[in-house]
């Protein structure tokens, strides 16, 4: 895990970390707010690049899966490949797209408007989830 004041978002806490790969600003701004509601301290970053150089200090990995700027499937498998629990966040009707991404690795794919409407509280609940798994 990460070292006190790592490049990657500073000491640790005891929360556990997450990375956010969202290439939309507002949506990776909500997504950072929802998880530090849940308890969480959150790394954004935009790029698969940014990804990769987070994996190694974070305890687990959210996707956006609508980005435009990385393949979100690619990233899931990139995270899920390095034993980080990975969430996938995506539009509900496009099931296709939530089958390829549990397939990829995700333990969960969420649609956004679960997000919206009880984001801190599923959070928390996956982010228990993915602890109790880890021990």
């Amino acid at each position: 895990m990460a070292a006190a004041g790592s490049r990657t978002g500073g000491p640790r806490t005891g929360r556990p970390r997450v990375v956010i790969l969202a290439d939309d600003l507002i949506w990776a701004s909500r997504l950072d707010a929802q998880l530090r509601a849940a308890g969480a301290q959150p790394l954004r970053v935009a790029s698969l690049e940014g990804l990769d150089a987070s994996l190694a200090d974070v305890d687990a990995v959210v996707v956006d899966l609508t980005a435009r700027a990385y393949d979100g499937i690619g990233a899931i498998e990139r995270a899920a490949s390095a034993g980080r629990p990975v969430l996938a966040v995506g539009q509900h009707d496009d099931h296709a797209l939530r089958r390829r991404a549990l397939a990829a690795g995700a333990s969960r794919v969420y649609a956004y408007r679960k997000l919206f409407e009880d984001g801190p509280a599923t959070l928390a609940g996956w982010l228990g989830r993915t602890a109790a798994a880890a021990r």
